[in-house]
């Protein structure tokens, strides 16, 4: 079976974010008032071939945890959606 996985990673609240601290300084020069915090991370997306959804889960996580997300800066979430 193929699943698309999309992954969302994050830095950890606790770590200042300069980029977002940038963009979120920046808005108001372009007319865009009343935000208050802005965070950058990242988006990915991968296309797998599993044999149930399970495994599919686990090489996500796998993938997650080895490559794709910095544990000490970041954290991760993921959905999976079957393709037909």
């Amino acid at each position: 079976m193929k699943f698309r996985v999309e992954v969302n990673v994050m830095p950890h609240r606790s770590l200042l974010d300069p980029q977002g601290k940038a963009v979120c300084n920046n808005l108001p020069n372009l007319g865009i008032t009343g935000v208050e915090e802005v965070r950058i991370g990242k988006h990915i997306q991968l296309e797998l071939e599993a044999a149930s959804e399970e495994e599919a889960r686990e090489k996500a996580e796998i993938s997650c945890k080895k490559i794709l997300a910095n544990p000490i800066t970041e954290y991760y979430e993921f959905t999976i959606h079957p393709l037909n």
